[in-house]
């Protein structure tokens, strides 16, 4: 697997999964818990998180195949889909601001909803990881290089909410806003190319 590709990777499951942005959503949901919980409901959640987008990547396909979808039409719809999901985080509610409405105050519930379903796996970062997990462009090397991406980015997740308050005191959240916004515009050129190439293996465009 070329570097290229990698960093391409990376580009996309940072963008969908959004780590700046859920330092608002954690500091907001974990207000009146001690450092200890904070800690507790941070851990908690990446590992959900990481459960909940290891099994779609491993099976989302075998699930697709089994209700006779071709990868390429899930392809493109999932592109489209990415693509709505781009523009949404340009132009309407970005993380921080739709995700603060969903918070929930029991310790174990903040640990699972909004923290690891939505903000870091949500239905971009699941649609995400059953792409870019397809077993006809991905061997095991490349799948274990993959989570291996996936892994490193809920861990830098993992820790900008143990930080997250000191963070927050920098950034506030318009940056992290902003910042969610540049992610979804690069995150919408991806999508426009999972389109581009689903339109071209379903119709077997040769270029």
């Amino acid at each position: 697997m070329n570097i290229e590709l990698l960093i391409s990777q990376f580009i996309v499951l940072w963008a969908v999964i959004d780590p700046i942005g859920t330092i608002p959503v954690f500091i907001a949901v974990t207000k009146g818990y001690t450092d200890k919980e904070k800690n507790s409901i941070a851990r908690s959640a990446s590992i959900v998180a990481f459960i909940i987008l290891l099994f779609f990547a491993l099976v989302g396909e075998f699930l697709l195949g089994k209700v006779g979808v071709p990868l390429a039409a899930f392809q493109t719809s999932g592109g489209v889909i990415l693509f709505m999901f781009a523009m949404n985080m340009i132009f309407g509610d970005s993380k921080p601001e739709e995700e603060l409405q969903m918070i929930k105050k029991s310790e174990k519930e903040t640990a699972i909803f909004p923290l690891a379903i939505p903000s870091i796996a949500g239905p971009g970062a699941i649609l995400a990881l059953v792409l870019l997990a397809e077993t006809k462009n991905v061997n095991m090397k490349g799948f274990a290089l993959l989570i291996g991406l996936l892994l490193i980015i809920l861990f830098i997740n993992y820790l900008l909410m143990r930080g997250s308050t000191k963070i927050h005191k920098y950034l506030g959240n318009s940056g992290a806003i902003v910042i969610s916004k540049v992610m979804g515009l690069i995150l919408a050129s991806m999508a426009a190319n999972n389109i581009l190439m689903g339109i071209k293996e379903f119709f077997k465009i040769k270029v």
